[in-house]
């Protein structure tokens, strides 16, 4: 097969693995900055240019598109979508996982357990939504935050208060969720392909720190997850629409939560704690899977 990567940093260890993994199999791959790529959004004859060229037929994407250029990488994807080449993941079924709202709302309507979760406009309302998710702690997200970061713990009610006073100034929107106290700083990772778990491991915050975050310096080993875990994590994964996903799970004394769901999650500490070939597991969907045409909005809303 013929596979693009869009990528802004071909030199990542999971960007470099799925590299392996498809010349492996004797794949040819090219890697392109996302950014570098633009569009000629004629009728009957789009067309992807890079470095002055226009970007030949390809049998496949891997979408590698990094939280901070969602919107235009998802303007490129679709673009591939439009010309037939069918993609990891579907521009549609990565916005629905980027938008943290949306994703919580979808996964919520299909009886996906989650952390009580309160969403309000402005201050005002504070003490209300404080109240909705179990009072203090509780813990405060920004929407746009990624890898750990804009995720606060508000142990009062007095800080919590604080908090969502000092988003709201700012314009920033914010989800405020149950603190889950009974997962210790951990949680379960399970990745899914193709509807099936493939890897899965428990992270462990760093001392200090109730974040699992690998990126804020947790750790990671190899885990076996229960069957409400797996079902969980390949229904999430199905609710949105992603062909690989990482499903982010808390151990509450309720079972399995989901508190997110990456369309591009790394593999580098999953290959690691769970000595699975996780790079070879998504080329191996493509070598099944891809065919031209086959681009569709996957999954409801």
């Amino acid at each position: 097969m013929k596979l693009v990567m869009l990528a802004r940093n071909a030199n990542l260890y999971s960007h470099r693995r799925i590299i392996e993994a498809a010349r492996a199999r004797k794949h040819d791959i090219e890697i392109i900055n996302t950014l570098h790529v633009h569009m000629n959004i004629t009728s009957s004859r789009p067309t992807l240019m890079h470095a002055g060229r226009t970007l030949p037929h390809y049998d496949a994407v891997i979408p590698r598109i990094g939280a901070s250029i969602t919107h235009y990488g998802l303007a490129v994807l679709r673009q591939f979508e439009v010309q037939g080449v069918f993609p990891l993941n579907e521009s549609v079924a990565i916005g629905r996982s980027r938008d943290k709202l949306r994703a919580l709302q979808l996964l919520a309507r299909e009886g996906i357990e989650l952390p009580v979760t309160a969403f309000a406009h402005g201050p005002h309302r504070a003490e209300d939504v404080i109240k909705e998710v179990g009072g203090t702690p509780c813990v405060i997200k920004l929407l746009e935050g990624a890898h750990g970061m804009g995720v606060i713990l508000a142990e009062t009610t007095a800080s919590a208060k604080s908090i969502i006073e000092a988003f709201s100034t700012a314009n920033i929107n914010i989800l405020v969720q149950e603190y889950i106290k009974e997962a210790g700083g951990t949680d379960i990772r399970a990745l899914v392909v193709d509807g099936v778990v493939v890897a899965s491991m428990k992270r462990f915050g760093k001392i200090g720190d109730f974040r699992a975050n690998l990126h804020r310096g947790g750790k990671a080993e190899p885990v076996a997850i229960t069957e409400d875990e797996r079902r969980t994590a390949i229904r999430s994964a199905e609710v949105l629409g992603l062909n690989v996903a990482g499903i982010d799970m808390l151990r509450s004394n309720r079972g399995p939560v989901v508190v997110e769901v990456n369309s591009s999650p790394g593999i580098e500490g999953m290959e690691q704690a769970s000595g699975v070939d996780v790079a070879g597991t998504m080329i191996a969907f493509l070598e099944k899977r891809a065919k031209r045409g086959e681009t569709k909005t996957r999954g409801v809303g």
